[in-house]
């Protein structure tokens, strides 16, 4: 559903000039980015100077090159933070859980985590910045968009196994660009109002457009495209309730999950 990706690992260390150990260094790191998103968003990358950050996030200019030794190196840590928050809720989506959902349902918790992300500014900027000025990226590529599209292809494989790999894997494209394209419209437009408006669309689109092929019709029966969360056998039994919740076990790892 979101955009992007970067080369490294998802939880390597933002490469600044001096790494920040204690918990107040940490912290103005972080307010450096806040503030740094706000400039760049107010008057984009190339008018934007250290000092109008370093004033922005309340710190003096010194202190901020202790950190970053340029706008470049701050943009490159704006990169990778936002990499290691969308890392982040692909590999905290349980994916077996979502497939069970109602179609609507199914598509308002992918939609709702991805307005979610970009509730941080870092993300918000970094995201219209890659479709408005790429050429100042140094981490994230387009491998974000192919990942992005394989997130989307194993929640349609899960959904619906009995889709051809092509057809789940074209279906994912089109989801992701499409949302995308509707996401980079609701982050640019100055009207909050409308901002929510367009992100409430893209669940209507979504649904209209994936109704056919992984509809509640066409999902099938829940055991059938269930699967371990742990191991990923699908060798499971029900195993009672749990808060109101269908709880399963693995026959395999013996492991237990709720849906």
């Amino acid at each position: 559903m979101t955009e992007l990706s970067h080369s490294s690992s998802p939880h390597s260390p933002i490469n600044l000039r001096r790494q920040p150990k204690q918990q107040r260094s940490k912290a103005r790191v972080e307010k450096i980015l806040d503030a740094a998103a706000a400039v760049f968003d107010e008057v984009g990358y190339e008018a934007a100077t250290t000092h109008m950050i370093a004033a922005r996030a309340g710190t003096a200019i010194g202190s901020l090159y202790q950190f970053f030794p340029d706008k470049a190196a701050i943009f490159k840590a704006m990169e990778l933070r936002h990499a290691e928050r969308v890392n982040a809720f692909w590999q905290q989506a349980e994916i077996p859980s979502i497939v069970q959902l109602p179609l609507r349902q199914m598509i308002h918790t992918l939609v709702s985590a991805t307005a979610e992300l970009f509730t941080h500014p870092v993300s918000r900027v970094v995201f219209v910045q890659f479709y408005l000025a790429r050429q100042i990226f140094q981490s994230i590529d387009e491998s974000m968009t192919q990942d992005a599209i394989g997130f989307m292809a194993n929640i349609l494989k899960h959904r619906n196994p009995a889709l051809p790999e092509a057809q789940y894997s074209l279906l994912a494209e089109v989801c992701v660009h499409s949302t995308n394209a509707l996401i980079l419209a609701a982050l640019r437009s100055p009207d909050p109002a409308h901002r929510q408006r367009l992100m409430q669309q893209i669940e209507d689109v979504m649904v209209s457009y994936l109704e056919p092929y992984v509809g509640d019709r066409q999902s099938g029966d829940v055991m059938k495209v269930m699967i371990c969360p742990h191991c990923q056998s699908k060798q499971l039994s029900k195993n009672g309730y749990r808060r109101g919740k269908q709880c399963y076990l693995c026959k395999d790892c013996r492991k237990q999950f709720v849906i």
